[in-house]
């Protein structure tokens, strides 16, 4: 099976009969603007994870110590995220 990922590059990746998710982000993808790139992938029906005290922000959006970060998850339920470095 093949994965495309922005910047037109494919990555193989193998499916896994018995896969667990995993519970931690496995993969970021650094943004310039993670308000667009929020909006965007939201407005494509993406739904970000939300953390209870974690202090994100109406759209999901962790803006604490550290890069700017959203998380989301994948079809397969593993954890990813948009981030931005302030």
């Amino acid at each position: 099976m093949t994965l495309h990922l922005a910047g037109d590059r494919d990555t193989l990746i193998y499916p896994k009969p018995d896969h667990t998710p995993a519970t931690y982000t496995i993969l970021n993808f650094p943004v310039d603007d993670i308000d667009k790139a929020v909006d965007e992938l939201a407005a494509r029906g993406v739904r970000f994870e939300r953390y209870d005290d974690s202090g994100q922000d109406e759209k999901g959006i962790f803006r604490g110590e550290g890069p700017y970060i959203a998380w989301f998850k994948d079809p397969a339920g593993n954890v990813l995220s948009v981030l931005q470095e302030k």
